[in-house]
């Protein structure tokens, strides 16, 4: 399934999904808001503002990708484990 705003509500791009197998839940243009389709979006961009909030991943510094890659994972880490902390 894959979740996209009114911009991608184009028949070629449903086609090219279905193709694929993708199911695609796209807001249709010209309908009124309130499809839903903004909290899914909500989550992801929470996620990213989240790793935003480390310096160094904020602008990329780094020149080989494995080492960018590896801070990127543990930022993923270091924001889950607050976030289960804050569960328990």
């Amino acid at each position: 399934m894959l979740f996209a705003d009114r911009g991608y509500d184009y028949d070629r791009y449903r086609r090219l999904l279905w193709q694929r197998g993708i199911r695609p839940v796209i807001a249709e243009r010209g309908q009124p808001h309130g499809s839903g389709l903004g909290v899914f979006r909500w989550v992801v961009g929470r996620t990213i503002s989240w790793r935003h909030g480390f310096r160094r991943l904020r602008i990329r510094w780094e020149r080989r990708d494995d080492i960018h890659e590896a801070f990127l994972g543990l930022a993923t880490c270091l924001i889950t484990h607050r976030h289960v902390q804050r569960l328990c």
